[in-house]
């Protein structure tokens, strides 16, 4: 299981598009997530004080698009990136933050 936090407007708009595509995909080439004991930091470090947020539950092994591990040099940790728009059906749950 990896996890993606968004603003609630995001997540209405990709569930009317029914594809998601973070801003960071035009940006930087994929989206950001996480494991579940980083999400803390995550929030922390990106989202301090931000409200109307949403955590994704996503099921990797559904993911269409590509994804894999890569080193964060601010923090020295391997963060999971996903090459590619996000297919609804691999979302398991959506928990309001």
């Amino acid at each position: 299981m990896i996890y993606h936090v968004l603003p609630r407007a995001d997540w209405e708009k990709a569930l009317q598009e029914g594809v998601y595509k973070a801003a960071s995909l035009s940006s930087e080439g994929f989206i950001h997530a996480s494991k579940a004991h980083q999400v803390k930091g995550v929030l922390e470090r990106y989202f301090a004080g931000q409200t109307n947020l949403v955590l994704l539950h996503i099921d990797e092994h559904k993911l269409t698009a590509p994804f894999t591990y890569e080193l964060s040099p601010s923090v020295n940790e391997e963060f999971p990136h996903i090459y590619g728009p996000m297919n609804l059906d691999a979302i398991l749950n959506v928990e309001d933050l």
